[in-house]
């Protein structure tokens, strides 16, 4: 009985550029998260403009905040 070839499976090249992207875009996004739904205005010292900007997105997105 022949044997049945073996095949392989090549996996695609990703570049170095392309994953120091995803994770620049990623860290951005999950810090733009953190601000929006937990910050509380503890990192955004800026004066109340970006803490009420902020308060505004967490109820616009459905996050409690009171």
């Amino acid at each position: 009985m022949p044997e049945a070839p073996n095949p392989t499976i090549a996996a695609p090249a990703v570049s170095p550029r392309l994953v120091a992207a995803a994770a620049t875009v990623t860290g951005v996004m999950l810090l733009l998260a953190y601000l929006v739904a937990f910050d509380q205005g503890a990192l955004s010292q800026s004066g109340m403009y970006l803490h009420e900007l902020m308060h505004d997105g967490r109820h616009l997105l459905g996050v409690p905040c009171h």
